[in-house]
C-alpha cells in the first residue's frame, strides 16, 4: 500500500485534473491525509459519493463549507448516469483553460477504499461508449464488496479531440487513524481497514453496532421516527449487488430471491426496530452523556433489537449478538434506517 501511495503520488505531477472520490456519509474522515497537499495543488473536483444515504439537509451545509474554502464539490451517486454526466461535465468545464494548449490530457480519480472509485470510473467508461463509439470495448474496472480490490494503476480514454484518459488508482490504505470515532465512522460506513484487513470481525460487529447505537441516542434519532411508524416507509432502490445481496441476510432462509413481498418484509422488519429502539429511549430516565448511562440504554436496546429480529432467546448469547449487529449494520449500510452524515460541519473560522 505504500508502494501504491507512491505511484499515486508520482501520477498527481502528470494529472491536469483530480477527482477525489469521498463517502457522503463522512467528507471528513474519508479523506486520504497524506495525499492533502498534493491534492490540494492541483485542479480538483471532490465527489461526495453515495449521496442517496446521506442526510440531504446537512450535505447542503457540507457544500456551503466547501464553497467557503473556493474548493469544487459535488454530490454524486456512482451509479447514476445522469449524475456521472453531471461530475464530467464540470470537469470539463474546469479543464476548458487546459484543453486549448494541451492535446492530451489527463484526470486522476482517488479515493480509500469503498468509496465507489472503481464504480465511478466504470459509469465514466459507459458514457464514454455512448460518446465515442469508435474506440470499440472499453476495458473495466475491477469492482468488489470490499474495499481494495482494484489492484493496479491504469489508465481508460474516454474521448478524443483532445484525448482524455482517466487514471485509475488501487485502493489506498489510510494511513493513519487520528482517533477512535474516525476508525469507527471508517468501520461503520465500511470503509475501514486496519492493519491490511478489511472484514467487521476485525473491529467487531457488536462493537460497531454499539457505536451506531450510541449515535442514534445522542442524536435523539429514534424519537424522531415516531412520526414515520404510523405508515409503511416507502421502499429505496438499490443499484449495486453488494446491496441486494446484503439485503438478503436480512429475509428468512426459506425465501426465494427478493421480490416485492420480500421488500415488504424488510419494511416491516424496519419498523419493528424502530418502534424496539424510540420505545426503550423513550422510556430512558438516565444522562445520556454519562457513559455508564448510555451503556446500560444500549443493552437494552440490545435485548429489544434481538426480539425485533425474531432471534430465540435460548440462542447463545455471543452469537445471537453477532447476528443482532450484523443485521442492524445491514440495515444502515443499505439505507433502511434512513439517511445520515456522521461527520460534523466544521465551524467557520
Amino acid at each position: 500500500m505504500a508502494s501504491a501511495t507512491r505511484a499515486i503520488r508520482d501520477r498527481l505531477k502528470l494529472a491536469d485534473f483530480v477527482i477525489e472520490v469521498r463517502d457522503a456519509r463522512i467528507p471528513a474522515s474519508s479523506v486520504h491525509g497524506d495525499l492533502q497537499p498534493v491534492l490540494s495543488s492541483k485542479r480538483r473536483l471532490i465527489a461526495l459519493n453515495k449521496k442517496d444515504l446521506a442526510n440531504p439537509n446537512i450535505m447542503n451545509k457540507w457544500i456551503q463549507h466547501f464553497d467557503s474554502r473556493s474548493e469544487d464539490c459535488l454530490l454524486i451517486n456512482a451509479h447514476n448516469r445522469n449524475s456521472v454526466k453531471k461530475l464530467l461535465d464540470l470537469a470539463e468545464l474546469k479543464l476548458k483553460e487546459v484543453i486549448s494548449r494541451e492535446p492530451t490530457l489527463l484526470i486522476m480519480v482517488v479515493g480509500v477504499p469503498n468509496v465507489g472509485k472503481s464504480s465511478l470510473i466504470n459509469s465514466i467508461h459507459q458514457i464514454a461508449a455512448s460518446r465515442f463509439p469508435a474506440q470499440g470495448k472499453l476495458k473495466r474496472a475491477t469492482v468488489g464488496p470490499l474495499p481494495g480490490v482494484t489492484q493496479d494503476i491504469a489508465g481508460f480514454k474516454i474521448a478524443h479531440q483532445p484525448s482524455i484518459y482517466v487514471l485509475d488508482t488501487p485502493g489506498v490504505l489510510v494511513p493513519s487513524i487520528p482517533d477512535i470515532e474516525t476508525g469507527l465512522k471508517l468501520a461503520l460506513t465500511g470503509l475501514t481497514l486496519l492493519q491490511g484487513s478489511v472484514k467487521d470481525s476485525v473491529v467487531g460487529e457488536e462493537r460497531i453496532a454499539q457505536y451506531l447505537l450510541a449515535v442514534l441516542n445522542t442524536r435523539n434519532t429514534p424519537l424522531h421516527w415516531k412520526y414515520m411508524n404510523n405508515r409503511r416507509m416507502e421502499g429505496v432502490h438499490y443499484e449495486t449487488k453488494e446491496k441486494e445481496s446484503a439485503l438478503q441476510n436480512l429475509l428468512p432462509k426459506k425465501r426465494k430471491p427478493a421480490n416485492e413481498s420480500d421488500m415488504l418484509y424488510i419494511q416491516d422488519l424496519v419498523l419493528e426496530v424502530q418502534r424496539a429502539l424510540y420505545v426503550t429511549l423513550s422510556e430512558f430516565d438516565g444522562n445520556l452523556e454519562d457513559e455508564n448511562d448510555l451503556e446500560c440504554l444500549i443493552e437494552k436496546q440490545f435485548m429489544a433489537l434481538q426480539k425485533a429480529f425474531k432471534i430465540p432467546s435460548h440462542r447463545d448469547c455471543n452469537e445471537a449478538r453477532t447476528i443482532i449487529s450484523k443485521k442492524f449494520l445491514t440495515l444502515f449500510r443499505t439505507g433502511k434506517l434512513g439517511p445520515f452524515t456522521l461527520d460534523d460541519v466544521p465551524e467557520a473560522s
